[in-house]
């Protein structure tokens, strides 16, 4: 069977080699005739896949030391009430910067639990361009103010992130984590569920650090305490091995294509083809977000019509291009290209893109 190229939002493409990696530990790992599956997360096997994700993780990233790493369930949304139920005390106020849809879910989830207020919005603008940060305050009775990094269903990302100084900055990082170069120790928090960069649906890496962590509520219950699951190296209750391991697959993968710096360098290529397709198209395609707030994640952009739209995701998938309908909130067409998505992938989109515009425009 060949294998089609991948444009889905999440779970995304993996590349094929670290499939094909685990598939052959999928039955029996190691030699040690089971299946990691099936395997006690109390074991020493399982331990050391753990402990050697979060190293792998953290140095990739480049944080030596000062910050944990945390594999957790329920994807971001979770992470949406998690953080203000270990942050937010009463007599402090939660601030978010609202980007996309995403942001505002976690700011509506943070609203719940405590004081929550809106440091900055690109709404009225219908999410277009990215709210203005230049003139940023925040209160002495910040708790932490939330940044979601990239925005997976508009198609915008932060190019530059804000320097929160003393106040913890905690950023929903699920789209971008991994895809460029960063200051990463701008950031007390962040976290990403892995379905786009980091591997498989199912477990989400926090990366905390350590003087955030001693200072989260452990008046919550146990197994939403941060500093509960860093005691317990994430093995507080029993966590998602396989997710796990493929993540660790993943990252290897990652450091031996050249690290962030390569998926970097292959973000802004992949992101030049599509985003050159729409912006020569003479107006046949229009692209969502403002030029310079476009993501290199996720490409959207509109046709003229619905029924237009429409044609084009359903053509394009006999021609293996599969995924590429934007979110159902608000339509469009998008691709997304994560790390796992290859350059050659972009290229037969984009050329797809002018073949498909020629015939109809």
């Amino acid at each position: 069977m060949g294998r089609v190229y991948n444009f889905n939002p999440g779970p995304a493409a993996l590349p094929l080699e670290v499939l094909e990696q685990g598939q052959r530990a999928f039955v029996e790992y190691e030699g040690m005739g089971m299946s990691l599956m099936e395997m006690s997360h109390r074991s020493k096997p399982v331990e050391k896949i753990i402990g050697e994700t979060e190293e792998l993780l953290l140095k990739l990233i480049g944080l030596d030391t000062g910050y944990e790493v945390l594999f957790m369930g329920g994807g971001a949304s979770a992470q949406f009430a998690l953080v203000p139920m270990n942050y937010l005390a009463a007599d402090k106020v939660g601030r978010y910067v609202l980007s996309g849809s995403f942001s505002e879910k976690a700011y509506e989830e943070a609203g719940k639990l405590g004081r929550t207020e809106i440091a900055a919005s690109g709404k009225a603008d219908r999410w277009a361009k990215l709210p203005e940060l230049g003139g940023l305050s925040l209160p002495a009775d910040t708790a932490y103010v939330h940044l979601t990094t990239n925005n997976t269903i508009e198609g915008s990302q932060w190019t530059d992130i804000p320097d929160a100084g003393d106040i913890p900055l905690i950023g929903d990082m699920t789209s971008d984590i991994l895809s460029r170069r960063l200051d990463w120790t701008k950031f007390a928090m962040f976290y990403a569920g892995a379905q786009k960069n980091l591997g498989p649906a199912g477990v989400t890496a926090v990366v905390i650090r350590s003087d955030l962590l001693q200072r989260a509520d452990e008046g919550i219950p146990t197994i939403f305490q941060y500093a509960a699951m860093a005691k317990n190296k994430s093995l507080y209750n029993t966590p998602p091995v396989h997710s796990i391991y493929m993540m660790k697959l993943m990252l290897e993968w990652t450091e031996s294509q050249g690290g962030i710096a390569e998926m970097e360098k292959r973000s802004e290529e992949k992101a030049a083809l599509l985003y050159e397709a729409v912006d020569t198209s003479a107006g046949f395609y229009r692209g969502i977000v403002d030029a310079p707030d476009r993501s290199r994640m996720n490409v959207t952009w509109r046709m003229q019509d619905e029924a237009l739209e429409k044609k084009f995701a359903l053509e394009s998938a006999q021609y293996g291009l599969i995924g590429l309908a934007g979110h159902r909130s608000v339509g469009g067409m998008r691709a997304s290209i994560y790390n796992g998505v290859p350059v050659e992938a972009c290229r037969a989109l984009a050329s797809y893109m002018r073949d498909f515009a020629n015939r109809h425009g």
